[in-house]
């Protein structure tokens, strides 16, 4: 009977109420484990009518006095998270051997199963979150939190704590999980790549050797990149500012090549901050700042907070492209012949083996691509325009240039002639069997 395991544990010696009570915590829902501890511990005084005697934390051999420092954790952590913005929490909890040994002891010696009732680790992770939440008003989260606390019950002397009332604060370390901004991206201007490109001569530096030493990169002017500016180096550094965070990381759904421009419905991306201490700033104030720093050079678009699972989203959903080429011929084509060749391409399943233009990064593989729609205008006999419609990872620079027949079929194969996509803009990114925007990943309300 629970009234005989609770004798048992009681003989093992001065145990608190809620050492007392651990063992028992899958009974009695609504209960802390001190209340049922204290209610066993009441029970027995009376049944065997002996004097009621409590038994503070502080004189307690199992947690040592660790069950009497719960509110001084709790401030702790909140005192750690000041100045950091968060609606959800999570605490964990590391337990010294020697506690963890006594509560295997105290099982033991009581005759109890081993791992009946809950560990120390549960009840402190529990009784501290639950103090943190009341006094930030803020809700627990064991999936993804927005900052995890954990505490070291070593890092501190609990018999100190319980006079002092406090816990040093390196016995509590915080994390501040990444905040994410999704939105879209329009590149308006050519020779402007994705992310930061780091010049390939001095690695990023911006130096070399030279006979006097160090000198600035011939290759790059010194500026540690292949290109004066990004996508990402237009965006990251406001993003990261109204969160005021330590870094950013962008990520992009796919890329354009450096010299296409991205236009019309833009390219979907988020930026992931990493230790914001601002989880909310406005998405169109931001939106607006960037677009007049950019000075229309990059343009983003439908800024919205967004959780951790959109970065997946973006980086792994299905997506089909829309393009718009400029062809130049080698020789001169007939508007019928033009025609049929798109004709014969639309709906075609091309196979691609791996572009001359990217096979020092690209794996050596034949790649099968669908055309969905294509469609052009004859400008000149060897200029035209041409705008396509094809799954996500068509190159189609070369389904129209054939890259020396790599590309079977493509359109210069199928006009007999050299053809040279002479400028490229990507006009549409879009989820294949759905949007990418999905209301379940973001963590704001939609603009009206």
């Amino acid at each position: 009977m629970i009234i005989d395991d609770a004798r048992a544990l009681l003989a093992t010696g001065a145990v608190c109420d809620s050492c007392l009570g651990r063992p028992f915590a899958e009974r009695s829902f609504g209960l802390t484990n001190a209340e049922r501890g204290r209610a066993l511990r009441t029970t027995v005084a009376l049944a065997d009518d002996e004097d009621f005697e409590p038994t503070d934390p502080d004189t307690c051999w199992v947690c040592e006095g660790y069950c009497g420092t719960f509110d001084a954790i709790a401030e702790t952590v909140v005192d750690a998270l000041s100045g950091v913005e968060f609606e959800t929490y999570q605490v964990g909890t590391q337990v010294p051997p020697l506690v963890e040994e006594n509560e295997r002891l105290l099982r033991e010696d009581a005759g109890l199963e081993p791992d009946v009732g809950e560990s120390m680790k549960r009840e402190v992770n529990r009784e501290v979150g639950r103090r943190v939440g009341a006094k930030t008003g803020t809700d627990v989260d064991f999936d993804r939190p927005d900052v995890l606390a954990v505490i070291d019950l070593a890092g501190f002397d609990p018999l100190e704590a319980i006079e002092s009332g406090e816990v040093t604060s390196h016995a509590v370390d915080v994390q501040v999980n990444p905040a994410f901004v999704y939105g879209r991206y329009r590149k308006l201007e050519r020779d402007i790549p994705q992310t930061e490109w780091p010049c390939r001569e001095c690695g990023g530096s911006g130096v070399q050797l030279g006979d006097d030493g160090e000198e600035p990169c011939e290759h790059c002017g010194g500026s540690g990149y292949m290109y004066d500016t990004s996508v990402e180096q237009v965006v990251r550094p406001h993003v990261v500012c109204a969160m005021d965070g330590d870094e950013g990381t962008f990520h992009g759904a796919g890329r354009e090549d450096v010299d296409a421009r991205m236009l019309e419905g833009g390219r979907p991306f988020v930026l992931e901050v990493k230790r914001p201490k601002t989880r909310d700033p406005d998405p169109s104030e931001l939106e607006a700042e960037i677009n007049e720093a950019a000075e229309g050079a990059v343009e983003v678009d439908g800024l919205r907070l967004a959780t951790y699972e959109m970065v997946e989203r973006v980086k792994e959903h299905d997506a089909s492209k829309r393009y718009r080429a400029d062809v130049v011929f080698a020789d001169s084509v007939e508007a019928g012949d033009f025609e049929a060749a798109l004709a014969e391409l639309t709906g075609a399943t091309v196979e691609q083996y791996t572009p001359q233009r990217v096979d020092h990064r690209r794996a050596n593989l034949t790649r099968e691509r669908t055309v969905y729609e294509i469609g052009g205008e004859l400008l000149e006999p060897t200029r035209a325009e041409v705008r396509l419609h094809g799954a996500g990872g068509l190159y189609v620079k070369e389904l129209i240039s054939s890259d020396d027949g790599r590309t079977e079929p493509s359109l210069a194969g199928l006009l007999e002639t050299d053809a040279e996509v002479t400028a490229l803009d990507v006009t549409g990114v879009e989820g294949e069997d759905e949007p990418f925007e999905r209301e379940a990943y973001f963590r704001d309300e939609p603009r009206s």
